[in-house]
This record gives structure tokens, sequence and C-alpha cells, in this order.
């Protein structure tokens, strides 16, 4: 899952990018709300954590502009403390959730999971595919109740799969949600990837579309 967040307070919005990223989320980080303004049009998210404050263009326009361009990553907002004010201003411009200052990371993170379950429309926090369980609060895999080791990307590609069962997701698609701005996107370690998930969660997990993606389906006898 890949996320964006838009803080100009640069130890907070460091701080924020470690804990997500240990928490085995891609992110990019933007330090003003021009520069988010212009990711969060152009790059593909799964969520966005939107400071209301900030430089050259402040959070409020950036979400009314967002969602003007019909853009409906979910978006939790960053608010003053006891500022009522902006958490009205920022759920009547179209966020889905917000934190107030200052908050606990566990909190946040929780709150960003639930809001991605929801937008993919997965209510629980386990994702379940036949005997495959992958807990997004954990991030423990299991297949039969074993436990299976995962690398993190690896977990980033199944994660994102499951929380898209039986879609067809193309290979573009997985590479712009489970890497940063950053990343090669001539590379073809999504299909490394593909292959060595198969080899730990067996042959069927994740079927291959010719030319189209992949697709991790429940099944049949499930």
């Amino acid at each position: 899952m890949r996320l964006l967040i838009v803080e100009d307070e640069p130890n907070l919005g460091q701080q924020l990018r470690n804990a997500l990223e240990g928490a085995g989320y891609a992110v990019d980080l933007a330090t003003d709300g021009e520069e988010g303004l212009y990711l969060g049009s152009n790059e593909q998210y799964d969520a966005i954590i939107l400071d209301l404050g900030l430089p050259e263009i402040d959070g409020l326009t950036v979400l009314d502009r967002w969602r003007k361009e019909g853009k409906t990553t979910p978006v939790l907002v960053l608010t003053a403390r006891d500022s009522w004010s902006d958490k009205v201003a920022g759920l009547d411009a179209g966020a889905d959730d917000y934190v107030a200052k200052p908050f606990q990371t566990e909190e946040l993170i929780a709150r960003l999971r639930a809001l991605i379950r929801r937008a993919s429309g997965n209510a629980s926090a386990e994702l379940i595919a036949g005997d495959i369980r992958l807990d997004t609060r954990s991030g423990k895999v299991t297949k039969a109740g074993e436990p299976v080791k995962l690398t993190a990307q690896e977990y980033k590609l199944l994660s994102y799969l499951l929380h898209h069962k039986g879609k067809v997701v193309s290979r573009t698609e997985l590479i712009e949600h489970i890497y940063d701005q950053d990343f090669d996107r001539d590379s073809n370690t999504i299909e490394v990837f593909v292959t060595r998930i198969r080899k730990k969660l067996g042959p069927d997990v994740i079927t291959t579309i010719r030319g189209l993606g992949y697709s991790l389906e429940e099944p049949a006898d499930a």
C-alpha cells in the first residue's frame, strides 16, 4: 500500500514516514501544499495524510481541489488539538477522518488501516482467501494456521491483491501502489515477487491473466 504524507514540520513528517515504512507501507512525503497537491493529483495512493496548516497552498484548498478533480483517495487530516472548526471544515471539504495534534502514531496507523480497508470494501482487519490469512494489525500471514514468512515487498504485493480480491490488477497498478515515486518502474520485480509468493503459499494462489495482470480469487471450494 502506498501513502502520501503532506506535512510541513520536518521532524513530524520524517517521524511519520519512518513509522509508516516500518509498518510496511510505501511512503512519499511532501512538505508544502503545492507539492502535495501535485503528487495527490498525479500519483496513485491508497490513502493520504494531510496537514491543514501548510505553506504555499493551505490543506483545505488542496483537499477541495482533489475532490473537485474527482479524486476519491481516502484522506486523513491532521488538525490543531482544540480547533473543532478545523475538524468540521476538513470533513466538509471531503476528508474521511481526522487526528488532532499531538497524537499517538499507533492510533493514526490504525485509522489509516481502517480507511484503506473500507475503501476496498473490507470490513475486517483480517484479509482472507481460502486458508490464507493476512492480519493487517500484526502484519502476520498464515496458511492453514501455519505462519508464513514473507519479505517486505512480498507482503506488500500480497496485501494489495487481498485488498482487491476478485479483481484483475495490472502490473502497472501494482507498481504504483507498492513502491514510492523513486522506484524504477521498468523493473521486472513484480514477476519475481509473484513467483516467490506462489512458492510459499501455493502455485494457484495468484492467477496470471495474460495481457491484463494478476488476480487473487477465493478458492472455488471455500
